[in-house]
């Protein structure tokens, strides 16, 4: 009796462990890239590597301070008219510009020419 108390404590102690620690893993990734530039200079990147790739950029709308990108691929769709919108988000916070809802193979250009 005594070792099987010992067993199932030792076995809640490790799983308590367990929770804790799991927060603690996931707080050093990011899902956002934020860089130190103006927002314009954010904009003109973002503009000249979606060409750079093949994109049409449609429309760039400013909400304050944040600036939506909508583009899509240049190339027709199957013969049937033009591919989906896709939209990017460049928000500032903090005299940072944060993207979001980018895909990740774009936002790795914009990093590289943005760093030059």
């Amino acid at each position: 009796m005594r070792a099987r108390q010992m067993l199932w404590s030792g076995l809640v102690t490790a799983a308590v462990l367990g929770l804790v620690a799991a927060p603690a893993q996931a707080q050093g990734k990011e899902k956002h890239k934020h860089y130190v530039v103006s927002s314009d200079r954010a904009v003109s990147v973002t503009r000249t590597v979606l060409i750079d790739r093949g994109y049409e950029v449609i429309r760039v709308e400013q909400v304050g301070a944040t600036r939506v990108v909508y583009y899509r691929p240049a190339k027709k769709w199957r013969g049937r008219g033009r591919r989906p919108v896709h939209r990017m988000v460049i928000r500032t916070v903090d005299r940072r510009v944060v993207f979001e809802e980018a895909e990740p193979s774009v936002l790795v250009d914009i990093d590289v020419k943005l760093k030059l």
